[in-house]
This record gives structure tokens, sequence and C-alpha cells, in this order.
């Protein structure tokens, strides 16, 4: 079963969705103060905000480059493979680079807590490594099989499943309490209409 099985796509679109109307409608109400302040309560720690970040990273640049994919593969859009001397370069190649940057940049301490009095690099770092961690393992059969079996069965039932519930889990687990408490507070305002009544 493809991973843009319309199903699937109507559940990711409808939780997206659900999750987008939660923020933002608790944002309209006047309530980005509150949103912002449930944020530092549940993401005080450096370490943890890094986390968070580095999963949605994964999850972002997972389901983009399945899509980019799937476009290229049916000749849609304005995307193509890239080659260079007629070697087709896969997206691991780009994972791997981006996670060999980014570690580099963390042994120079770059993006940690160390010196900075910013959260911005280590958002952007952490982010960064989710990307790169996505683009790696989204070909992990590649490296697993030693060819590339991207588009056969060996390649792409249970490494579609495995990666993206693995991460809807983590950021299910590392931001579940932000975006219970993000809910609780976009739904307030509901129950309170209701006992006035």
């Amino acid at each position: 079963m493809a991973i843009l099985h319309p199903a699937r796509l109507s559940l990711a679109i409808f939780l997206v969705v659900g999750l987008v109307y939660l923020i933002f409608g608790s944002l309209i109400r006047g309530g980005y103060r509150r949103v912002h302040e449930i944020y530092h309560e549940h993401f005080a720690h450096a370490h943890r905000e890094r986390q968070l970040m580095a999963a949605i990273g994964f999850f972002l640049a997972f389901a983009i480059v399945r899509i980019l994919t799937h476009s290229i593969r049916a000749g849609r859009g304005p995307f193509h493979n890239v080659e260079m001397g007629g070697r087709h370069i896969h997206h691991l190649v780009w994972g791997i680079l981006l996670l060999l940057t980014v570690g580099y940049g963390w042994l120079l301490q770059f993006g940690t807590d160390q010196g900075s009095r910013s959260r911005w690099p280590g958002r952007v770092m952490a982010l960064l490594y989710g990307v790169g961690a996505a683009l790696t393992l989204d070909e992990f059969a590649l490296w697993l099989n030693l060819r590339d079996v991207y588009w056969e069965r060996e390649g792409r039932a249970s490494i579609d499943a495995v990666v993206l519930f693995g991460s809807l889990l983590t950021i299910g687990v590392l931001g579940g309490r932000f975006l219970h408490a993000v809910a609780r507070e976009a739904l307030h305002p509901l129950g309170r209409g209701r006992r006035a009544r």
C-alpha cells in the first residue's frame, strides 16, 4: 500500500488541519500570550525543545521527500532526479552530508547550550538534523540491500509505515503535553459558553 493512499492522505490532512485550527484558533481569540506561556512551560529546557524541532524537521522532510519522489516518478511538476555524469544522486547522499555538517557544528558547540544566549542556533541545527535523518532513513532499504529498491515491495511497505509512524509518535511523545495544553486552552472558551447558557 503506497504512502499516498487516499485514506492515509485524508487522515494526515485531517490531523494537520485540526492541529492548525486548535493553535491558530487560540491565537485568534487573543490567546497568543497563553500559547506562548504553555510552550515555554513545556519546553523550558533547551534540549527538550531541540528534540521537538528535530522530530518536526524529520516528519516534514519525510512527507515532503515522499511527495516529491512520487511526483518525479509520475512525471508531474517541475521536479526531476538529480544526476551528475549520468549517475543518479539519491537523496540519501544529501541527508548524509547534512548529518555530517550538523554533527561537525555540534562538535564546535554551535547550537548547543554552551556559550549562547539565543536558542535559535540550537533550533536550526536540530531542525536540520531531523531533515538529514529523514533524507537518510527514507532510503534505508537502499543501504540495507545495497541496491535501489525504493520503488520495489521490499523497499516501500515496512519502511513507509515504520518511519512515518515513528516520527508521529516522536512528535506526540515530545510535544504531547504542550499540544494537549494548547487544545485544552483552545477548547476552554467553548466550555465556558455552554455553562453560561
